[in-house]
C-alpha cells in the first residue's frame, strides 16, 4: 500500500563524503517491506519531483526506518540540510521489493552491491541473517573514503570489500571477488550501478533465485507516467515494466540492462 505521511527526522548524519544517512519515523514504517524505496518531496517550492530512495534499515519496533543517499544536485544538497525534527513529505513505501521467501535456514545468500546500491543490502542481510541464512556479501567502491556501511553489514556475515584504486580491501570490482568463489549461493541479491548489474545478470542469468534492484530516474513514482521504463527480453510478454511499479527488483534474465 502507497502511503503518504509527513515523517519525522530523529537524526541525519554524513558518514562519507557526499552521502548522508537519515532516520524517519512515521506509522509508514509498519508497511516497509525489504528493497523497497521511499519518494520524498525536496522542501522546495522549485522542486517539482520527489526523489526516489532505498531503504536500508526498517526497525518496527520503535517505528523507524533509515535511507542512505549520495548529494547528487540541487535537491539532494537540500534534503542534506534537514535536521532532527524536521519532518519530511513522503510517499511509500513503494516499489517491489527482494523475494526472500526462497531461501530457508541453511541456505546461503550471495548479496552484491556497487557504491550507492549497497544500502538496500542491510535491511537483506538483517532479515536474511534472522532466517538462519549464512550471508556473505561483497561490496565495491571507488576508493577508501566512498566506502560505506561495511560494518553493519558484518552484523550479518561475512563481507568482501572492494576498491576501484585498491586504496581499500581487494583492488578491484566486485566482479574479482565473486569470481573467485567455487560454489554458486542459493540465492542472489544485487543493487548497483547499470555495469555491475549487467555483469551480475550475466554471470547469473539461469540461477533460480538472483534478483537485481534497479536505480531509475523517475517522475510520478506510481508507475503512471512510465518515466522509468526497461524493457523485458521475452516479446511474448508485455514490452516492457515500470522500476517504480513492477521493481526496482527484477530477476536476472528478465529485461534488458
Amino acid at each position: 500500500m502507497v502511503l503518504k505521511e509527513e515523517l519525522t527526522i530523529i537524526s541525519q548524519k554524513e558518514i562519507a563524503p557526499r552521502i548522508f544517512e537519515m532516520v524517519l519515523a512515521g506509522e509508514m514504517v509498519q508497511d516497509m517491506g525489504v528493497g523497497q524505496f521511499l519518494h520524498l518531496r525536496v522542501p522546495d517550492p522549485s522542486k517539482l519531483l520527489r526523489r526516489p530512495i532505498s531503504i536500508s534499515e526498517i526497525d518496527k519496533e520503535h517505528g523507524q526506518a533509515t535511507i542512505v543517499y549520495r548529494v547528487e544536485r540541487e535537491g539532494t544538497a537540500i534534503l542534506s540540510t534537514l535536521r532532527a525534527g524536521d519532518t519530511v513529505d513522503v510517499m511509500g513505501p513503494q516499489g517491489n521489493g527482494f523475494d526472500l521467501s526462497v531461501v530457508e535456514a541453511g541456505n546461503t545468500a550471495l548479496l552484491i552491491g556497487g557504491g550507492i546500491g549497497v544500502p538496500p543490502l542491510v535491511e537483506t542481510a538483517k532479515q536474511l541473517h534472522a532466517k538462519g541464512v549464512i550471508v556473505t556479501s561483497v561490496i565495491g567502491f571507488a576508493e577508501k573514503n566512498a566506502v560505506i556501511l561495511e560494518e553493519k553489514l558484518r552484523q550479518y556475515g561475512d563481507v568482501h570489500v572492494t576498491t576501484d584504486d585498491g586504496s581499500y580491501g581487494i583492488k578491484g570490482y566486485v566482479s574479482t571477488v565473486v569470481d573467485r568463489f567455487d560454489q554458486v549461493a542459493d540465492a542472489i541479491y544485487a543493487c548497483g550501478a547499470p555495469g555491475m548489474l549487467k555483469y551480475v545478470d550475466k554471470k547469473f542469468e539461469n540461477h533460480p533465485h538472483a534478483y537485481l534492484s534497479m536505480e531509475a530516474r523517475m517522475a510520478c513514482g506510481m508507475g503512471a507516467c512510465y518515466a522509468c521504463v526497461v524493457h523485458l527480453r521475452d516479446a511474448s510478454e508485455a514490452a516492457n515494466k515500470r522500476v517504480c511499479e513492477d521493481g526496482p527488483v527484477f530477476e536476472t534474465g528478465s529485461v534488458i540492462l
